[in-house]
């Protein structure tokens, strides 16, 4: 009885055992499948949905406002060239746009205490590089440039340089210091007066910024000899005047909706017209983006934006015109154009260029003839350039949306803010000459034409973005494929100048509908564009603006002359910023180009054409051309 039991208690326990184990083995499976669930990935977020495009502004009205600064490149006899450099854009398109019944289907984006000298030394930084799918271009690294006043940019930066006091003596600097706004080349020099005006000189000597704090003016003195003084005044008000006052324009700000607006009274080449813009902040600075006075209808832009029913020949009629003759090595037109698009790319380029040559025809400086051969500007830079107007039309039939609904327009939508923060990459064109710092912190100018493209978004707390050069001219313009630091002020003003001269072209486009090759427009094209709300608040015009800019270059003589006067004399050892540092002797030889004796000498103080033979006149001698080339020097 006794082993029994004791029996039955063993096998009792043994079973306790087994259950006990049995039980272990399924918490710890239970566990690690609980641990494996646990360790998966989780699904990555959903891609937020773009936002609406918003679009671009547009000029004084289409039809009837005065040209931009080139002059028209209507014309009747010449047809664009169809030699074999020039290739056909191909009809189909990429992404819909406005439709002529008036609903978008555009390309959607994102929203968005005494003096002191200073020698800005070493080179600039290279920043790393990341790969580009499109073209298997490099995007630059965007640099974050300095956090220095953007009062001496044409566009209109609101701050005033910072300047004051520091040590007395000269102090290492770092490339990317401001002057005005402007980014410090390696090798230049600045010298702070006790006010806190201040002179900065290029490495060979040459002076090339003055601040006057007293009347709050920036000058600079561009590589192509063009002197450009900006004046910011306490209202806000502006001027800019350059080329000695023979261009230039005045700002008046006024509020509409609680928002600052400014009316631009231009004057160049004899004439005046008027451009509308609206600030915002962005980068550090302030601003200002061109508002549109008048929209379109939305089957107008649809029909600017979509293809055509067939490609058409276009005779633009610039034979006859020396810009084309100068430049027909640089540009050549489309033999066809299946849409708008195309042919407002000609027509912006061509704009740009026939000022390019007004502007040195006016200073007295010979442009440089390109030589036959395949156009600088290539069927690929182009076909980009296309696509950066079909982004800008699209974005301005959504504005003409908000605006036929009362809405105000986001400025910062329409402006860079937008551009550079939407993944996307973008082309701008110079629409005036510009002096610009590159990676390695040399400097370098563009002039209008000039074609720059931005692939990456600038770093946080940038003030400016790094772009690649396109294309140029050559001579003292900075090279193909160089890398080049651009504030937002001056690239809000190349988009500027790529709106305004499209807005332009819409309305030439408008008016010549059904005319010498241009296919008709449908009748939901042809209605009249409507004025904007905020033109009916704007002061008037500026009626005294040639005899204001004429006043700020004589203001800025004396202001130059004050500045330089108060500035301390140099450190021994240090040379002074107010006079040319010595330099190696200039050569001059026989056959050297234009290019070379004023890459050499700098821009004459006037030109004798006598046809093939011209003679560059400088104040210590006189250089002959015959050809191109240097065929006697006195």
């Amino acid at each position: 009885m006794d082993s029994l039991f004791v029996r039955t208690v063993k096998c009792s326990s043994y079973l306790a055992l087994v259950l006990v184990i049995l039980g272990s083995a399924c918490l710890t499976a239970n566990a690690d499948d609980t641990k494996k669930k646990s360790s998966a990935p989780a699904p990555a977020p959903a891609r937020p949905a773009p936002a609406p495009s918003r679009p671009a502004p547009a000029p004084s009205r289409p039809a009837a406002a005065p040209a931009s600064r080139a002059p028209s490149t209507s014309g009747a006899s010449r047809g664009p060239t169809t030699s074999g450099a020039s290739h056909s854009p191909t009809a189909s398109g990429a992404s819909r746009g406005p439709t002529t019944g008036g609903v978008s289907h555009g390309p959607t984006t994102s929203n968005p205490g005494g003096p002191r000298t200073t020698t800005t030394t070493g080179s600039g930084s290279r920043g790393s590089t990341a790969g580009n799918a499109a073209g298997g271009r490099t995007a630059p690294t965007t640099g974050s440039g300095s956090r220095g006043s953007t009062a001496g940019n044409a566009a209109g930066g609101r701050t005033a340089p910072t300047v004051g006091g520091g040590s007395r003596g000269p102090t290492p600097g770092k490339a990317g210091a401001t002057a005005g706004g402007r980014p410090a080349p390696v090798g230049s020099h600045e010298t702070h007066t006790a006010n806190g005006s201040l002179v900065r000189t290029r490495a060979n000597g040459t002076r090339s910024d003055v601040h006057d704090t007293k009347r709050g003016m920036d000058v600079h003195h561009g590589l192509n000899g063009n002197r450009r003084v900006s004046v910011e005044r306490a209202d806000h008000s502006r001027i800019v005047a350059e080329r000695g006052g023979r261009g230039g324009y005045v700002q008046h700000p006024y509020m509409y909706h609680g928002h600052e607006f400014g009316r631009r009274s231009y004057y160049y080449n004899g004439r005046g017209y008027d451009r509308y813009y609206r600030g915002y902040y962005y980068g550090g600075g302030y601003v200002n983006v061109y508002a549109p006075a008048y929209y379109y209808g939305p089957g107008f832009y649809g029909w600017a934006y979509n293809p055509w029913p067939a490609p058409i020949v276009y005779s633009w009629g610039w034979g006859g015109y020396p810009w084309y003759g100068y430049y027909g090595g640089y540009f050549a037109p489309y033999p066809v154009y299946p849409s708008a698009a195309y042919w407002l790319t000609d027509y912006l380029i061509s704009s740009s260029l026939a000022e390019a040559y007004q502007e040195q025809v006016d200073d007295q400086v010979a442009a440089t003839r390109f030589a036959g051969g395949s156009p600088v500007l290539t069927p690929e830079v182009k076909q980009m350039i296309s696509e950066e107007v079909k982004r800008q039309v699209a974005l301005e039939s959504s504005e003409a949306t908000d605006n036929a609904q009362n809405k105000d327009i986001d400025p910062a939508s329409s402006g860079i803010a937008r551009m550079l923060s939407d993944n996307q990459t973008h082309v701008f064109i110079a629409g005036t000459s510009l002096d610009l710092v590159d990676t390695t912190g040399g400097e370098c100018g563009i002039s209008q034409g000039d074609v720059l493209e931005v692939t990456a978004a600038p770093p946080p707390g940038a003030t400016a973005a790094t772009a690649v050069v396109l294309c140029s001219k050559g001579g003292r313009e900075c090279s193909k494929s160089a890398q080049v630091s651009v504030p937002f002020p001056d690239l809000q003003d190349m988009q500027n100048h790529m709106r305004e001269t499209i807005d332009q072209g819409l309305g030439d486009l408008q008016s010549k509908q059904g005319q010498g090759g241009l296919p008709p427009a449908p009748p939901s094209a042809k209605g009249p564009p409507v004025q904007s709300a905020f033109v009916a608040a704007a002061p008037a015009a500026d009626p005294n603006v040639a005899a204001e800019l004429k006043q700020q270059t004589q203001e800025a003589d004396l202001a130059e002359r004050e500045v330089a006067s108060a500035v301390p004399p140099s450190p021994p050892g240090v040379s002074s910023p107010t006079s040319a540092a010595p330099s190696a002797p200039v050569r001059i030889s026989l056959g050297q180009t234009v290019d070379e004796v004023t890459a050499a000498l700098g821009q004459p103080k006037s030109v004798v054409d006598l046809g093939a033979k011209k003679i560059y006149v400088y104040p210590d001698m006189k250089v002959t051309f015959k050809g191109g080339k240097v065929s006697d020097v006195q």
